[in-house]
């Protein structure tokens, strides 16, 4: 009875505490951004990130040549179960055979719904599938310039903005290969996700 009655006693100050939310200690700095956007282009920038974190970036001109290139890619490392989900994505590769079940395949391709330059990351989310740029032992993204934002913030904002009252249930940062040190503090790559991330970022705005 006792601990019944301590447990509610704590539940009843977090209601209270929540129904008079603490105000911010530095309110006049909530609008403005941590990080000044620099003068170099934001897409030299997410590749020095991108790579430098990992990752494998290649820049192309076309839908065309992000198909060519992506062929290429997985004749060069002989991969031959592709997974992919999107039926946009599907459509620029009418002679592909795609791998069914991502749990066995060699490579995944999705698209991501931004790209965030100051860190390099790919912002995803499940209206693109929850498990194809986890499961897979090497994760292929295509996105456009025009999906290009500097800040992590900008990301969600124009995604909020995207979705409005339907925002996916699941909206995730992936930022190069999955690593770990929790084992005896030894870097380990691909542990809880891909070992190999790809961007390919596709020209859309005529850069």
């Amino acid at each position: 009875m006792k601990e019944t009655s301590a447990r509610k006693n704590i539940l009843d100050k977090i209601k209270a505490a929540l129904a008079k939310p603490t105000p911010l200690p530095f309110k006049e700095q909530v609008d403005k951004p941590l990080f000044h956007s620099p003068p170099e282009d934001p897409t030299v920038l997410f590749a020095e990130q991108f790579t430098g974190l990992g990752g494998k970036f290649s820049f192309c001109l076309s839908d065309a040549e992000f198909a060519s290139s992506f062929v290429q890619l997985c004749a060069a490392n002989k991969w031959e179960k592709v997974y992919c989900a999107e039926p946009a994505l599907m459509a620029l590769f009418p002679a592909m055979q795609w791998h069914p079940d991502v749990a066995s395949c060699d490579v995944s391709l999705t698209s991501c719904e931004r790209l965030v330059a100051r860190t390099g990351s790919m912002l995803l989310s499940s209206a693109a599938g929850r498990v194809a740029s986890v499961y897979a032992p090497v994760h292929v993204c295509a996105a456009r310039t025009s999906q290009m934002v500097y800040e992590i913030s900008d990301a969600l904002d124009v995604t909020q903005g995207k979705y409005g009252q339907n925002l996916p249930s699941l909206i995730t940062l992936a930022t190069g290969p999955s690593r770990t040190a929790d084992i005896e503090k030894t870097l380990v790559v691909g542990v809880h996700g891909p070992k190999e991330v790809y961007c390919f970022l596709i020209d859309d705005e005529g850069l």
